[in-house]
């Protein structure tokens, strides 16, 4: 039986638990941060698996724990690729390519500008409050499914 081993990876997460004793370090099948169980989810399989360890690493160390706007969310990330690639990235001798932060975060504004268009006139709208949306060209109202793990949904909340 083949045993794959990534000796990098192995070596930096033994690193990562002994310096950060607070966090815990999961096996998984991607790459997350949960607050509430102080656990840096990740895959050690992964391509880049080291940095995107240090980005959710990053989120857990900033104390990232929610998000009322949808913009929120994407300056979260931001500010966590930040941290990761000027911090830890140093710290831990781990390249972090602008490339890679770059399109992590594209996905983050697809998917704010997938919320943020309107279902009616396909212009873009504005958040008013959690998960709603008012168009700026229509003045069409909606909300949206949180939609970052499951497909889109956009449902009017009003009637012409």
């Amino acid at each position: 039986m083949d045993v794959i081993t990534m000796p990098s990876t192995y070596s930096l997460l033994n690193r990562l638990r002994r310096d950060f004793p607070g966090f815990r370090f999961e096996k998984s099948t991607g790459f997350w941060w949960s607050a509430a169980g102080q656990t840096i989810h990740i895959d050690p399989l992964a391509d880049n698996c080291d940095v995107f360890t240090l980005h959710e690493l990053s989120h857990a160390i900033l104390g990232h724990r929610g998000y009322e706007y949808d913009i929120d969310l994407v300056k979260l990330e931001r500010d966590a690729w930040e941290y990761a690639r000027n911090i830890l990235g140093s710290e831990y001798d781990v390249t972090i390519n602008e490339q890679i932060i770059q399109d992590n975060l594209d996905t983050y504004r697809e998917w704010l500008h997938a919320r943020s268009t309107c279902p009616d006139c396909e212009a873009t709208g504005l958040q008013t409050k959690q998960q709603t949306y008012r168009c700026l060209a229509c003045g069409h109202l909606w909300r949206v499914n949180e939609a970052r793990l499951c497909a889109l949904r956009r449902y009017s909340l009003q009637t012409k």
